[in-house]
């Protein structure tokens, strides 16, 4: 962010500031070490010089991490010359060719490596694993075939955000917090699926739960995951400006428009965000992200939403390396599937798969084109195949939409974008008005 000042911001000129700019413009610590008489100088080479070659994208990222923490309101003082340009619309075409069918993995056994079962857990409720298109009123017109579409809505559009949470309830979806210019959100926006009408919910927070002596609203924050699980919502984790000590978990009733504070027993995981939590039957399992430290984690929850109760698994095998900006998958009700994510240096292509009745770790081998790495994607499972669509790798988006069959462990490029767009971002959530038939 070359010719922005500390100064701009209001900010101390602290050497975490200073050293982390420089590699994300200058890139690695190249220059002579400063004379001994001048401490300060000395401080801040040795901290870019300890950088060694972290990409300046990276480096980038980091800084901007600093900016929102230590001044949310930054980036609305950005001069406007710099400003990026909005976000508009472009027709996406279908690539030429189509992938080819790729036969099922077996272990040596002539079986899948992963058993096929007759349903999987979708969204809570088992279904049929059968291939099958379910389309609301609003979708109806859709036609394109593994191509993807950009929806006309009504309503007043929710503020473009990074970070948020989404999930669907019966035929709403649901968009709650986000950063937007480097501020923490706390609005819910709901978007009616029949009619593709946008609005506002006027959601408060309950009374005599732990931060209503302070507002009648729910804190703002960012990289928290939403579970639907029945008639109501969660929201697990994220980062906020005063972060607490372990995972914070709130429950939305859409009858009430109400939040309230769930209690939780047992020994709750440190605060976090960009981690995953999937459902798998009455569970949810919580893995790695980053806490407010910066640290990343690669540890393994289970939440008990029947008793509401945290139990700090310690699975066999090799786990995934700490990571954050991950996706996560359920299969069978019995497998965990993780994949990509990022570390503070690198982004992950690596599939890892646990096995929720043994709690063991595994690679298992698979067939396809294997994905380029990335992080910040988005994943949704349709029947038993999990598409993984945006992300990036430090150095751009990635334009492919991908799709992993969970059974045979194969996969497949369903679609490929061009140039500038949504689809090829950071940070993206299945829940952007684009849909894939």
């Amino acid at each position: 962010m070359a010719g922005i000042r500390d100064r701009e911001f209001g900010l101390a000129a602290t050497d975490l500031v200073v050293f982390v700019s420089a590699q994300a413009t200058v890139g690695p610590c190249n220059v002579p070490k400063p004379r001994a008489w001048s401490p300060v100088e000395q401080s801040k080479w040795t901290s870019w010089h300890g950088l060694g070659s972290m990409p300046s994208a990276e480096a980038m990222r980091l800084f901007v991490k600093i900016l929102e923490e230590e001044d949310p309101g930054w980036y609305s003082r950005i001069p406007e010359f710099i400003n990026p340009q909005p976000v508009v619309d472009i027709e996406m075409h279908k690539p030429k060719e189509e992938p080819d069918i790729v036969p099922a993995l077996t272990n040596g056994t002539g079986t899948s490596s992963i058993p096929e079962p007759k349903t999987i857990s979708e969204n809570g409720s088992s279904v049929e694993t059968q291939d099958k298109v379910v389309i609301l009123e609003g979708l109806s017109t859709v036609s394109a075939h593994e191509e993807w579409t950009a929806l006309s809505v009504s309503g007043q559009r929710p503020k473009p955000r990074y970070e948020h949470g989404a999930t669907v309830l019966q035929d709403k979806m649901y968009i709650f917090g986000g950063n937007h210019n480097g501020r923490y959100l706390s609005d819910l926006q709901v978007l009616d699926l029949k009619s593709l009408t946008w609005s506002k919910v006027d959601a408060k927070l309950q009374a005599g739960t732990s931060d209503s002596a302070k507002t009648a609203q729910v804190s703002p924050c960012a990289g928290h995951s939403l579970i639907s699980c029945g008639n109501k919502f969660f929201s697990v984790a994220g980062h906020t400006k005063d972060p607490s000590d372990s995972i914070t978990v709130k429950e939305f009733d859409p009858h009430t428009c109400t939040w309230s504070i769930v209690k939780t027993y047992g020994k709750p995981p440190v605060s976090r965000g960009g981690q995953s939590v999937t459902l798998v039957g009455t569970t949810l399992v919580v893995f790695g992200g980053e806490d407010a430290k910066r640290c990343l984690l690669n540890d393994l929850h289970i939440l008990d939403l029947e008793t509401m109760t945290w139990d700090d698994v310690d699975a066999i095998g090799t786990p995934p390396a700490p990571r954050s900006d991950h996706v996560a998958a359920c299969h069978a009700d019995r497998y965990l599937l993780i994949f990509g994510g990022g570390s503070h240096a690198t982004c992950f292509n690596d599939l890892h798969v646990l096995d929720l009745q043994t709690m063991e770790w595994s690679r298992p081998k698979q067939q396809g084109p294997i994905p380029s790495p990335r992080a910040g994607h988005a994943g949704a499972t349709v029947g038993e195949n999990w598409y993984i669509v945006g992300g990036g790798n430090n150095k751009s988006g990635v334009s492919e939409t991908l799709v992993l069959n969970m059974s045979t462990l194969a996969w497949s490029v369903v679609s490929t974008v061009e140039g500038r767009v949504p689809l090829a971002s950071e940070v993206f959530l299945l829940s952007n008005l684009l849909m894939l038939k």
